[in-house]
């Protein structure tokens, strides 16, 4: 097992679904965690959740604000001394705000989806980045992409703005990658397919997106991802077992970017 003793993380995203699952791994693994969202009960319960105040700590805001990593990273540092890793998780659809094929996408939509699934994790890559700058010694960013950013899927999935988002993802981590590599700086992208989280909801209740699923995830029996089946890229990704790796993109997805979604 991968040891991550004496190593501090923020996950922007935290409170639920993959957040609340990768952290729970880190702080398996030895680590010390500050987590943010927005529900202040679901906050405080993933907190008690994960050991109180000797290893987790929370805070309340909105991830698409510029000062909720910053007060995130800053209250860790306070807490435990420093910041090896972020996590950024937060994003999710914006279908019920206008996000769909792009000839029916609205402005709103567009601005919502980009908000929450590009910008939020650009400021909260600028926080982690200015931290590890200042203390020196390098750290490790982890951002979450989706296949779709580049494995379309257009007869279930077409949601353009958020496809747009998540293939911004990539590369905006892969320049961060090239440019911080000098500071010991590292950033990758796990990338999952269909999982099973609060965001999936839409997917899970319809039978033909689940048989298009089950042959398009055809991994351990075709199915819908758990969160927990991140959990080990994470955990390598942020922690010094991926020390010489930086600028990658993993796919954590059944098998989706590999095959056609169809009996052959």
């Amino acid at each position: 097992m991968i040891s991550l003793e004496n190593h501090v993380f923020a996950i922007v995203g935290g409170t639920g679904g993959l957040g609340f699952s990768a952290a729970r791994a880190l702080v398996a693994a030895g680590a010390r965690v500050g987590i943010c969202g927005r529900s202040p009960d679901r906050l405080g319960e993933a907190v008690d959740t994960l050991g109180g105040g000797s290893v987790a700590l929370g805070i309340r805001g909105d991830a698409s604000e510029s000062g909720t990593a910053e007060a995130l990273i800053g209250d860790l540092v306070k807490e435990f001394g420093r910041l090896d890793g972020l996590y950024h998780v937060a994003g999710g659809s914006g279908r019920s705000r206008g996000d769909g094929p792009l000839h029916e996408v609205t402005d709103e939509g567009w601005r919502f989806t980009i908000d929450q699934n590009l910008t939020a994790l650009a400021w909260s890559n600028r926080a982690a980045i200015r931290q590890f700058r200042a203390q020196g010694g390098g750290g490790a960013i982890l951002n979450m992409g989706s296949v779709l950013g580049f494995s379309p899927s257009p007869e279930f999935f077409a949601s353009h703005a958020y496809a747009a988002a998540k293939s911004a993802v990539i590369g905006f981590s892969k320049s961060l990658a090239a440019y911080y590599s000098k500071d010991n700086i590292r950033v990758n992208v796990v990338a999952p397919a269909l999982v099973e989280t609060p965001m999936s909801g839409r997917a899970r209740e319809n039978e033909a997106i689940m048989e298009f699923v089950k042959l398009k995830q055809p991994l351990d029996g075709g199915r819908v991802g758990m969160p927990e089946d991140l959990d080990g890229a994470v955990v390598f990704l942020l922690g010094p077992a991926a020390r010489f790796v930086t600028g990658q993109v993993l796919a954590v997805d059944g098998g989706w970017s590999v095959s056609e979604g169809r009996d052959l």
